[in-house]
């Protein structure tokens, strides 16, 4: 009987439908697919960071095809005090990253996604000027890269669901 119950269990789970997503469906991986979208310039520091993860996440720069989707991305980027001392001194902040994003077809001008992807952190804030502004660099590089994992994540699924 127990056999028969892991043998039930093997084929439910074969044919569950999950598929990986750089995996090869049809000869295509989301890899080769993402090697065609061309990332627009994204104004500011942060939305260079942006820019830079998002291209690293598939090497898309390394693609030699002509682009046939542009991903446009739009951040909007806040810090908010959060704690106060008794002395009115601010002791916690957290920096917010949004990004909207549009992937379009380059052939027909359509998009093909519009989502948006945040993320936020935490930074203490310590007497030191200097720890304090190193602290908030280091939110924005790694809320960049949240934020890049979730749009590629996204653009990969729409791209993969599209073929």
């Amino acid at each position: 009987m127990r056999i028969v119950w892991c043998l039930f269990a093997a084929c439910a789970l074969s044919a569950c439908g999950l598929q990986p997503i750089y995996a090869g469906a049809n000869g295509s991986s989301a890899t080769a697919k993402l090697s065609a979208v061309e990332v627009a310039p994204i104004q500011g520091r942060t939305g260079w960071l942006l820019a830079t993860a998002l291209e690293d996440r598939v090497d898309l720069r390394a693609s030699d095809t002509a682009p046939r989707y542009r991903l446009d991305v739009q951040i909007d980027e806040s810090l908010e005090s959060l704690g106060l001392l008794t002395d009115e001194t601010v002791s916690r902040e957290r920096r917010i990253l949004r990004a909207r994003y549009q992937l379009v077809d380059l052939s027909s001008g359509a998009i093909l996604l519009d989502a948006t992807a945040g993320s936020d952190a935490g930074i203490d804030v310590v007497s030191s000027d200097y720890a304090t502004i190193a602290a908030e660099r280091a939110a924005a590089e790694r809320l960049s890269q949240v934020v890049a994992d979730q749009i590629v994540t996204r653009v990969s699924l729409a791209l993969r669901n599209r073929d």
